[in-house]
């Protein structure tokens, strides 16, 4: 059992490789695991593609358990994201900017990576299903595309959790305890138990249920306006508004800081926290149970039902504040609340007949996510911020002596319940002959619904007044007070129907040569229906899809207009049709050649191809807010296009010094068409979020792990991953936002690695020592596509009155000169901020007699505070980092 969540056990297992047989034998060899990376059960080592595998042991063995401490030990691997349930993996620097975590619901945008528990597929945008990682058997990563056996969000990579399932061979138990103690921070501690037994001859059960506490060390501190706290800004407010304050200078003059100046007289009131100022308040609960049941029916046919219930409770963020001192401090106006409660229930059932071997298996998963953030940053970002906070009604009335801009604190409720069920039929011939064939059928049905609720405005302001934004043309001032305190409200449904049929070809040229080729044919039907405050999305996307004159009216578009950017082919509605349905339908391939050089030596040679099905947008064909320059005529897209990969690889795998030595290497060009992206440019094209293609890139790389038993008692496990990303082609229109021509990809590091060791010396009593030891390096990455880090920054310098400190890569010259410039005109440097390169090293030393093992602890021996992302969804930068020195105890013991 593995005491930590899904995410941290995948993302170990990709910076691991697999543990040894026999430790103690003096004959000992490296143990090669069985997987099914190719829908059929195989040697690891025999499997033509780059797969690696851990099993669940090895996971234990790691001596890590903290979310952040795996995050690190990961070369080719990204994980991106602010906290626990809301994280996105890529593999082999195929990223982009994904959506604000708070909206990715309500966007759309599919990940490059599919998660599966077994046989269920149960990836999400944004928010990946966060499965406590107990009682498993083994990882599965899969790093390239896999979209012919695996599906639409296999673009990048595959990651395959697999349960242990019911015994029938007679009774087991374990239970696993871990307490550790976090520098600067709370205790953390958790159980995990299970146990297996025969019920009949024909049936058995397994349960296993865990509660993990992970204690806060992120401190919610005292608003200090005159030592880096918030200020508040009129100039940024004025500025992403369009300049409507008459003398914002003058009013940040005169604003709550450390000359005193109160908040009655201020023209610029700070944000209070009093009420929520508290240590150690990002607290995080994981706790749920796996049951499941195994059914013999007879020597060819059995049934597998598991259900698996989880709740993943958190309060506070994983991120602090640069601007403050020290780094485990935050400023939060509003409470943080995330609830992520999920049931899933999956069955198989095998048989096999006299030339196939058949599996129907199937899922359903109804998932609950309950969240409350804290969106005052919202203020520093958004297009209409000077009407949220400041006494500005869209006109031009106000003295500028008479100018305030109140209280910013905001905050966004969102309430998302997920559906998704899926069916896979699938046959594997099992005949003597030189040929094998897998094919199957599959349909997956999901739906995502989503309320989401903002407090925007401020209404201490104008408390007789209901001021309404009415699409990108400014304000409506007629009416009441606004209803309670929501100021805006995404009301989303969005639905994705898929059926696909694959096949794999097998055939063995001779005794060591084998070509195989693989297909799959997809169909996809997304519709996005709903409303926001402002839009009616269902109409608006049937109105682009029926292209009819009365309802693009209707919506308030010049029919005139829209059908000529349709002709002209600046807008794509090719596959929406008039329901609103967006279908796309497509065939992917795979060729592949292996060669066995002998019993120890695999070489083998891929193409396959991945891919991501379009994004529809809320707001899709409406003009851009600005009509000047680049953006002149400019129109949001519809939807993103679907966004393909084509991955070119050679690979080895190989077992050296009669087994003690064992070195998988495999080098990888991947070409990315129509990169499908996350753009939030308010202040030139809209207030809400939308997809785009931005460009075309490549990417080029080698990955390896190596395994060398160096003496019976010593192992040592390395890997690293060397990748040379690059944009090659960038949408006309953002020149000038996205980086440019030759700028690397953001997250990935051009080089990461790490090396484990662990040595075992024998004790009297048949007891066996053990001390390991870990160390991971992650070179320098690049936060997000757009490159506005210098607005976020001259913005942070403003409303904190002191910059970040971060390191930014400077990124215009790649424009020859372009500068990076807002709606006023008003021009900035280019640039993306740097998360800088770190090392992490952990240790442990335990006494184990292969019943109870007792073990001492140390994760992040030299209290590194490594940059794991940079968040800027709040307009100013947030750095989420990893947890400090932690030191504990885990102790288990399993019956027999």
């Amino acid at each position: 059992m593995k005491k930590s969540q899904l995410s941290c056990a995948i993302l170990a297992a990709l910076a691991s490789t697999p543990v040894l047989a026999q430790e103690e034998s003096a004959n000992a060899k490296i143990e090669t695991i069985e997987v099914t990376a190719t829908k059929r059960t195989e040697s690891i080592q025999d499997v033509p593609v780059a797969v690696t595998a851990l099993n669940g042991e090895a996971l234990e063995n790691r001596g890590i358990d903290s979310f952040q401490d795996y995050v690190e030990f990961l070369p080719n691997v990204t994980f991106q994201g602010t906290g626990p349930g809301q994280n996105e993996i890529y593999i082999r620097g195929a990223a982009t900017t994904q959506s604000n975590i708070m909206l990715s619901s309500v966007q759309a945008l599919q990940p490059s990576v599919a998660f599966y528990l077994d046989e269920q597929p149960v990836s999400m945008a944004g928010r990946n299903l966060d499965i406590y990682a107990t009682d498993i058997s083994r990882i599965e990563v899969l790093p390239g595309p896999q979209g012919t056996l695996f599906g639409a969000s296999s673009q990048a990579g595959t990651v395959r959790m697999i349960t242990n399932k019911p015994d029938h061979s007679g009774f087991s138990a374990g239970v696993d305890t871990n307490i550790g103690f976090t520098k600067g921070g709370e205790m953390s501690n958790a159980v995990e138990a299970f146990f297996n037994m025969t019920l009949t001859d024909k049936l058995a059960v397994r349960v296993a249920a865990y509660n993990d506490r992970q204690g806060g060390w992120i401190d919610n501190v005292l608003n200090d306006p005159g030592n880096g706290g918030y200020i508040g800004s009129a100039q940024v407010i004025s500025r992403i508004s369009g300049g409507v304050l008459s003398d914002p200078a003058a009013m940040d003059a005169n604003r709550v800081n450390s000359d005193g100046v109160s908040s009655t007289d201020a023209s610029v009131v700070s944000p209070k926290n009093d009420s929520l100022v508290e240590e150690d308040f990002n607290d995080a609960i994981y706790s749920g149970a796996r049951v499941g049941l195994s059914y013999i029916f007879n020597d060819r046919w059995d049934l597998l039902i598991q259900h698996t219930q989880q709740t993943l409770d958190t309060e506070g963020v994983f991120s602090y504040d640069p601007n403050l001192e020290g780094e485990s401090s935050t400023n939060r106006f509003q409470p943080e609340e995330n609830k992520d409660e999920f049931g899933l229930t999956t069955w198989t059932l095998e048989g096999r007949l006299d030339k196939l071997d058949m599996v129907y298996t199937g899922g359903y998963l109804d998932r609950e996510i309950d969240t409350l953030a804290d969106y005052t940053g919202y203020t520093n970002g958004g297009l209409f911020s000077a009407y949220y906070v400041c006494n500005y009604d869209g006109g031009d009335t106000i003295a500028a002596e008479d100018e305030r801009c109140l209280d910013p604190t905001k905050f966004y409720r969102e309430d998302t319940t997920t559906t998704r069920s899926t069916h896979e039929l699938r046959f594997n011939t099992t005949m003597n002959t030189p040929w094998q064939v897998t094919a199957g059928l599959f349909y997956d049905d999901q739906e995502v619904a989503t309320i989401g609720q903002f407090k925007i405005p401020n209404t201490e302001l104008y408390p007789d007044m209901e001021r309404t934004l009415v699409g990108n043309e400014g304000i409506n001032s007629d009416g009441g007070p606004f209803p309670s305190e929501v100021g805006f409200v995404n009301d989303i449904t969005h639905t994705i129907e898929q059926i696909a049929v694959f096949g794999q070809f097998e055939y063995e040229l001779t005794e060591s040569l084998t070509a195989s080729v693989g297909a799959r044919w997809y169909q996809i039907d997304d519709e996005y229906k709903g409303s926001t405050t402002t839009v009616d999305v269902s109409r608006r996307v049937k109105a682009f899809g029926s292209q009819n004159p009365d309802e693009l009216a209707a919506v308030g578009e010049d029919p005139e207009a829209v059908l000529a950017a349709i002709e002209s082919g600046q807008l794509i509605v090719d596959d929406l049709d008039s329901d609103g349905v967006l279908t796309v339908d497509d065939t992917i391939f795979k060729f592949a050649l292996d060669w066995k050089v002998n019993d120890d030596v695999l070489l083998f040679a891929n193409y396959s191809e991945g891919f991501r099905p379009p994004v529809t947008n809320r707001v899709g064909g409406g003009l851009a807010s600005s009509q000047t320059g680049r953006f002149e005529n400019f129109r949001i897209p519809v939807y993103s296009t679907t966004d393909t990969l084509d991955n070119y690889e050679l690979g080895m795998k190989g077992d050296f010094l009669d087994g003690i030595l064992r070195v998988n290497a495999t080098a990888y060009y991947s070409e990315i068409t129509d990169l499908q992206t996350s753009r939030f440019d308010p202040t030139n094209i809209s207030f809400l979020v939308f997809t785009d293609n931005v460009g075309d890139a490549e990417i080029k790389g080698i990955d390896a792990d190596i395994t060398w038993l160096a003496t019976d008692d010593l192992v040592i496990n390395a890997a690293f991953s060397v990748l040379d990303t690059e944009l090659v082609r960038i949408n006309e229109e953002l020149q000038g936002i996205s980086a440019g021509v030759g700028a690397e990809l953001p997250y990935s590091a051009d080089f990461s690695g790490n090396i484990n060791a662990r040595y075992f010396f024998e004790m009297e009593e048949g007891r066996r020592g053990y001390v390991n030891g870990s160390v991971s390096y992650t070179g320098d990455r690049i936060a997000g596509m757009t490159m506005d880090a210098y607005v976020v920054e001259d913005a942070t310098q403003l409303i904190y009155g002191t910059g970040s400190g971060l390191e930014i890569q400077d990124e215009a010259a790649v424009y020859e000169g372009v500068t990076y410039s807002d709606r006023n005109g008003e021009t900035f440097r280019g640039g993306r901020y740097v998360q800088e390169s770190y090392f992490l090293a952990n240790v442990a030393v335990g006494v184990t007699n292969d019943e109870w093992k007792a073990e001492l602890y140390v994760d992040n021996v030299f209290d590194e505070s490594a940059i794991l992302n940079i968040d800027t969804q709040q307009f100013t930068p947030k750095v989420v980092t990893n947890r400090p020195r932690t030191v504990g105890v885990r102790v288990s013991y399993d019956f027999y």
